[in-house]
Formats: structure tokens, sequence, C-alpha cells
């Protein structure tokens, strides 16, 4: 009898989804969609990513959300946001239910004090291990840190729609929101902070990876005293 062929056992493939934005407010690059483009070209090994751009646009970046997730089938979704100004890499720890937006979206809409769905709980929390994120970030050297507002424009609109999606129609998945700097590109001519756009990929991928790996979350002083 011929002998028996060994077959390795398949390795699961985590399968990751990752969004980023279009460029909004006037400027020419987004850079939540730089890297996530990287990382979807170079993956951390074992984990497949599939990348979506969302619309800078209320209502219309939620549905193209739920079609990114009904087409992927990931086991764990991070969309990734611009937030000029800030320093670092956030981590979003809370999505709350209200749009409230300083300037208008690319389609012209500015919704005022409205819920991001009606009847919904005032906030969800992250389904990330949050703060064991910011310490691979940190330990990658990059800045990083937890964030306790993810604002009321359209990061924070996708990050609650994300949530509300899992709470209601898809409890295995997980997910959160990742805020990121500006890019060098976009503050040649003010004075604000950035970080190169490989950094910020590199940053990702040590969300990911350790958002994959990790259940239960650090329990380690990030709060804010204001």
């Amino acid at each position: 009898m011929p002998a028996a062929i060994h077959v390795p056992p398949e390795i699961p493939v985590t399968r990751v989804l990752l969004t980023g934005f279009e460029p909004f407010g006037g400027e020419a690059v987004n850079p939540s969609w730089q890297a996530v483009s990287l990382v979807a070209a170079a993956p951390p090994p074992g984990i497949q990513v599939t990348a979506a751009r969302l619309s800078c646009v209320f209502g219309t970046a939620l549905d193209e959300l739920a079609a990114a997730v009904e087409q992927a089938d990931p086991d764990l979704v991070l969309c990734v946001g611009q937030a000029g100004g800030r320093t670092g890499i956030s981590v979003e720890r809370v999505a709350i239910n209200v749009d409230d937006a300083r300037i208008p979206d690319n389609a012209g809409r500015q919704p005022v004090d409205e819920p991001v769905v009606a009847g919904g709980p005032a906030a969800y929390f992250a389904a990330l291990p949050v703060k064991a994120c910011v310490a691979a970030v940190r330990a990658a050297g990059i800045p990083a840190s937890v964030s306790q507002t993810a604002g009321t424009f359209v990061c924070n609109h996708v990050f609650y729609g994300l949530a509300h999606l899992t709470a209601t129609r898809k409890p295995a998945l997980r997910g959160g929101f990742v805020h990121v700097p500006y890019a060098p590109e976009q503050v040649v001519d003010r004075a604000e902070p950035s970080l190169p756009t490989d950094t910020v990929a590199r940053a990702l991928r040590a969300i990911i990876t350790t958002a994959v790996n990790t259940r239960e979350d650090l329990r380690v002083a990030e709060g804010a005293t204001h």
C-alpha cells in the first residue's frame, strides 16, 4: 500500500477590513487612506486585509461601510480617520450617538445635534483591546494614546455606525476606530504636527496584530484629566 500522505491542517487566516476616508476640508490627501492602502499592500503575517475608502459624507459613509463588511466578511474591522492637530496615533475608546458638524461634509451636509441612529444607545465602547493597542504602537517607537472622544463629524459617525452594526446585526464582529495625524505634505505651510504615512502604516499593523491576538485589555491608567 502506498504510504499515507500527511496533509498539515490549514492555519486559519484572520480577515480584517480596514477603512480610510477620502480627502475633506479642502485637503488634497487623507493620510488615513494613504496608510490603509500601504497596510493592505503589505499586511501582517497570517492576516488578510481588505481596504475600503469611505466618502466623507454623513449617511453615505455608513452605507459604504455596511457594503464593505458584507463583501469582505471580516473577523475584525478597523476604521481609520484623519484628526488634524493630534500629535500621535489615537485609539478611540467611545463612539457617541451625535452628529454635530462644525463644517459641511463633502456633499454639503452639516447636521447639527442629530443622532447617528435614531433611538440608538447614547454611546458604544470600542470592541478592541484599546490600551493594549496603544502599548503596541508605543513599543514600535511611535507616539500613541487612548482617546476619549472621536469628535462629532463623519469619523465618529462611522465609528458609532460600525458599533451599532456589530451590536444589532454582527455580534461576532469586533471593531474600532483609530485617528491619525496629518501627513507631512499637508503641513508644509503651517505649524501643525504630522507623522509620515509609512510610520502610520507601521502603527496600524501593530494595532491589527494586537487586536487579532488579544482579547483581554491591559489594566493600566490611560484616562484624561480634562
